[in-house]
């Protein structure tokens, strides 16, 4: 990991190590990814296969997600959850996948979170950026990381 991800990413350790509270805990996550990436926008979300729903948890950003819970089949996210890897789109309104939540996103990455085994996507990571192609390939591999060391969150 880049060393000026270093911090963060031992402040998230940190967070999923002391956690009591789920919510506050993931509160604290977003809260942390959103002012210390820089990024306009970022949502943590469950993933109930057996609802086929994908709903948001908590976000830290200008405002609630558009779409607080949606099919799993629908959105970038969907890609996400089916494809078992990171979506980055630089440009979402060249994108059909993409619902809506601010009309002023040019890009998004939802990075899936995975359970224990590995092999079954139980939540997402949504970060979004005004900018075009917001999130390179470091930029990637960082939250990536970060979705790794928050897996334990949705294990309890």
């Amino acid at each position: 990991m880049l060393p000026d991800r270093e911090k963060p990413a031992a402040a998230l350790r940190g967070i999923v190590a002391n956690s009591k509270d789920r919510i506050a805990s993931l509160q604290e996550v977003a809260n942390l990814l959103q002012s210390t990436g820089g990024y306009r926008w970022v949502g943590l979300y469950d993933v109930d296969h057996d609802a086929g729903l994908v709903e948001n948890i908590v976000w830290s950003g200008p405002g609630a997600p558009e779409y607080p819970a949606f099919p799993i089949t629908k959105g970038l996210t969907s890609a996400a959850i089916s494809g078992h890897k990171s979506i980055n789109v630089g440009d979402v309104t060249a994108d059909p996948r993409y619902l809506t939540a601010f009309g002023s996103t040019r890009s998004e990455i939802i990075v899936p979170i995975f359970d224990s085994s590995g092999q079954r996507v139980v939540g997402t990571l949504d970060v979004e950026s005004e900018y075009p192609n917001a999130f390179d390939p470091a930029t990637q591999s960082f939250l990536e990381a970060c979705s790794a060391i928050l897996q334990p969150l949705w294990h309890r």
